[in-house]
């Protein structure tokens, strides 16, 4: 008889299937009263704990990893190879997922033949493009303590960057400090594998709350547009940066999605790539064999700058927008819209929701309604969950490939199988 235990990843997946099943049959069988009654007392408490549980973390986690992969670095010049290095590449594959994302829509058209109409939206909150040095400017903490509390995490990094380099310009005096901020590094990390443990309780709660109240109802008039942006978001998951591990990295990408797709649930649940910071690093760190400084690096920055999810339905929607209003966008107004996302998908914060405020700026390029917004606003929280997953996939095989180029990525690790038994064994003695 085979006694062994389900891994948590298989946990978490049962929790999500179940999470779904039962929103699905609350929504047609129960009634609103009961289902508040459920959310209120049940679900809503369960899912924010778990959600709280993991952002507890995000801010001391970034703060001490970052300082740590710094130092350790130890070459100021290494450094500025890998940050040149890794915001290009984001802003290129970000540029490239509204790309895809527009042509996947003008061949779709999702808004041909939809039985909506922009004049019945509501009015919805719009957002001014900022001034592009404004965000320049911003990336410098006046009061690194308060950005902490507010958990402005691109201010944060310039701070944990400039900490972490000047321990290693002092040498062997800032030694001390550096084993002190590890240790509570290492303190943090362990934290995180004995939250995930509840991690199937949460992803059950998250889930089962929106499918309770959002329905399959919502989806219906909607389903082309729906459709459109999952299959934008698929290929960009597999085709771009699976392309991008084999190519840029010379890596095995089914290996990669093997060993990452329990983050990509936990994203999915989450719906805030800031949240997924913690498990993320743990799992490139430990199962893909990538650089801890490299990753400390490169995970909190793209959670802050790489949105190619945000950027992709940013684009679909452009294009869903504009076939209902019955207006063809130019070559130069879609270049603008590429230009306009891949800026606003660097300022969008890694938090549920933010695109569609960030949408409004897109839309006001190009002189589109906003008020278009407020038709896709049904079905906006599932795609959320969707394209945040997509987000933090884009940051972890940025980061394998980063690790990868720097000679630093411990292949060994990367090419092994999971064995369920000793992830299982590993789980156990965390508590």
């Amino acid at each position: 008889m085979n006694n062994r235990k389900l891994s948590l990843a298989a946990k978490i997946v049962i929790a999500l299937v179940a999470g779904v099943m039962f929103g699905i049959i609350a929504n047609l069988f129960f009634s609103t009263g009961i289902n508040e009654g459920i959310s209120k007392w049940i679900l809503s408490p369960l899912g924010d704990m778990f959600l709280r549980a993991i952002k507890m973390l995000v801010v001391p986690l970034v703060l001490c990893s970052l300082i740590c992969g710094v130092a350790s670095i130890g070459d100021i010049k290494k450094l500025g190879r890998v940050g040149v290095k890794t915001i290009i590449y984001y802003v290129f594959t970000t540029a490239l997922a509204i790309s895809l994302a527009m042509a996947v829509a003008n061949v779709i058209k999702p808004g041909i033949g939809t039985n909506l109409s922009i004049q019945t939206a509501e009015k919805v909150e719009t957002a001014t493009p900022p001034f592009i040095m404004d965000m320049f400017v911003n990336m410098i903490p006046t009061n690194p303590i308060e950005a902490m509390v507010k958990g402005d995490m691109l201010q944060i990094i310039v701070f944990a960057i400039l900490f972490g380099m000047c321990i290693t310009l002092i040498g062997k005096k800032g030694e001390t400090l550096l084993d002190m901020i590890s240790q509570i590094n290492e303190v943090l990390l362990k934290m995180i594998t004995v939250i995930m443990l509840t991690a199937p309780v949460g992803v059950f709660a998250l889930i089962s709350k929106v499918i309770m109240f959002q329905g399959i109802g919502a989806l219906l008039p909607l389903l082309k547009y729906f459709m459109t942006v999952i299959l934008s978001l698929i290929l960009q998951a597999l085709i771009v940066y699976g392309t991008a591990l084999k190519v840029l990295g010379g890596l095995n990408p089914i290996k990669f999605f093997k060993k990452f797709w329990p983050v990509m649930l936990v994203a999915f649940s989450t719906s805030s790539s800031n949240a997924t910071i913690p498990v993320s690093l743990e799992t490139c760190e430990e199962k893909l064999g990538a650089s801890r400084s490299v990753a400390s690096f490169t995970i909190p920055l793209g959670a802050t700058i790489n949105m190619d999810g945000t950027a992709i339905m940013q684009g679909v929607a452009t294009i869903f927008i504009s076939q209902l209003v019955g207006v063809n966008l130019t070559i130069h107004e879609m270049l603008m819209v590429v230009l306009t996302a891949t800026l606003a998908s660097i300022g969008t914060a890694g938090v549920p929701g933010a695109g569609i405020v960030m949408l409004s700026m897109v839309l006001q390029q190009v002189g589109l309604p906003v008020e278009g917004i407020a038709l896709i606003l049904s079905v906006d929280r599932l795609l959320d969950m969707l394209r945040t997953a997509v987000n933090v996939t884009g940051d972890a095989a940025a980061t394998i490939i980063m690790s990868n180029s720097e000679k630093e990525l411990n292949l060994d690790i990367y090419n092994s199988d999971i064995d369920l038994e000793k992830e299982l064994n590993a789980e156990e003695s965390a508590i």
